[in-house]
């Protein structure tokens, strides 16, 4: 493809670069959505997984202890978490928005605890969910 310029030596056309300049915009104008998209996906999966954990902990500490968690540390504290799971739409593991149970549908009725925890996150997922529903 190279040809020689006046000189003799070796090079390519503006054309030439012009079309490869174009063949490279057009493949990264397909790959940057895609890995973009990709990226959210892989963060979606983190959060159902640890939404998934959390919630099971919560499970078994109530049937464990008698009674709910009274806070997310309180898991870790026990030992049945190391450290807080992160939530990766936030960044952040201090970030879990915790909902208490009702005290009438409570196990220990005169300490009512954490019945579930869901994402703080104001964005939506691929599939149009808020993030904070799940």
């Amino acid at each position: 493809m190279a040809r020689l310029t006046r000189n003799g030596r070796l090079g390519f056309s503006l054309v030439e670069l012009m079309i490869v300049m174009a063949v490279l915009g057009i493949l990264l104008s397909v790959a940057v959505p895609q890995y973009n998209k990709a990226l959210i996906r892989s963060k979606e999966t983190i959060l159902k997984q640890n939404l998934f954990t959390m919630r099971t902990t919560i499970d078994e500490y109530t049937y464990d202890k008698g009674k709910a968690p009274q806070s997310l540390e309180d898991l870790v504290t026990a030992g049945y978490l190391r450290k807080l799971p992160y939530d990766p739409m936030t960044n952040s593991d201090r970030a879990w928005k915790v909902i208490m149970e009702d005290a009438s549908n409570a196990v220990n009725q005169s300490e009512p605890g954490i019945f579930d925890v869901r994402s703080t996150s104001d964005k939506t997922s691929l599939e149009g969910t808020p993030y904070a529903e799940w």
